[in-house]
């Protein structure tokens, strides 16, 4: 299987992913996340206005209000799977369609406001696809494939999309936890540990050969760290006990040091398989009589 060797210690020295390209990201993904905010304000005012009109008009506003508050919600946790597609190598479509589900319901919601400002019904259906064409254009919609790589069969494909999708899931709780301490220093100490993991997941995804030796890691390893940031906050935010936050603090020293050096060997063992590939390969062409020598050296 060929591939693109990329990495701290490929030829060109750059890592796969660059800090540069993850912050034009976050970036993309809070702009949009400050559009959906505005997405909400509608539904608040279409639940304020029907507050003095007549039992049918309230009922039939407060649904359209939910409508749009579920619109807005599906398309904030789409954009969130659409950017997470984004930055992998390998990944499945979303299982549901979030950003085209909110399109819709955009449309109903508009389609049920209309129709209690008494524009009738062939002008709040019409009220109702502008809105939606409007949504599609500015949101767009959902990843309807999924994202492979080339040369690397299916089922590895698979298997690689799925651990990485259960590594994601920790590292997610993860930081929904410790965020819960509002702790600025131990915010950054899970960050910090959160790259390095995610180093190893880029790596596995380069080349899906590695996911045997990465496999524990990013399954067992997560999986307890995921479970032991959960009893740290319980425990520390009833007692703030200094004990609980330093052994804490040492397991995700110990946690970075081994996936880092795990990483580092995948990498280093990807070089040694690119060598011996390339050494393989010239000694075959120069039993054909093919001569590897530069012009200049001719």
């Amino acid at each position: 299987m060929t591939k693109r060797f990329g990495g701290k210690y490929s030829p060109d020295g750059q890592p796969s992913q660059s800090p540069q390209k993850a912050a034009r990201v976050d970036q993309h993904v809070a702009l949009s996340g400050g559009r959906v905010k505005l997405l909400y304000v509608p539904a608040v005012i279409l639940a304020v206005t029907s507050l003095n009109e007549g039992p049918v008009l309230l009922v039939t506003g407060l649904i359209g209000a939910g409508v749009l508050t579920l619109a807005a919600w599906l398309l904030q946790e789409g954009l969130e799977a659409e950017a997470a597609y984004n930055q992998r190598k390998v990944a499945r479509r979303p299982a549901l369609p979030r950003k085209i589900l909110a399109t819709a319901l955009t449309g109903i919601g508009v389609a049920i406001a209309a129709y209690a400002g008494e524009s009738g019904t062939l002008g709040s259906i019409l009220y109702g696809i502008a809105a939606a064409g409007l949504h599609t254009a500015t949101f767009g919609i959902d990843p309807l494939t999924d994202k492979r790589m080339e040369g690397v069969d299916t089922f590895q494909q698979d298997r690689v999309a799925r651990v990485v999708d259960e590594a994601e899931a920790y590292l997610d709780v993860m930081k929904s936890q410790i965020e819960a301490v509002s702790d600025r220093r131990l915010s950054a100490r899970v960050a910090d540990f959160q790259m390095i993991a995610r180093r190893m997941i880029r790596t596995v995804e380069e080349d899906p050969r590695d996911l045997t030796g990465a496999r524990k890691f990013l399954s067992v390893y997560l999986m307890g760290a995921r479970d032991a940031t959960i009893k740290f906050v319980d425990l520390y935010n009833r007692s703030k006990d200094a004990d609980a936050r330093a052994a804490y603090e040492a397991l995700l020293d110990d946690l970075e040091q081994n996936f880092a050096a795990r990483t580092d060997k995948m990498m280093l063992d990807d070089r040694s398989d690119m060598d011996i590939e390339i050494n393989v390969l010239r000694d075959r062409l120069q039993r054909e009589g093919v001569s590897l020598k530069s012009k200049g050296n001719d």
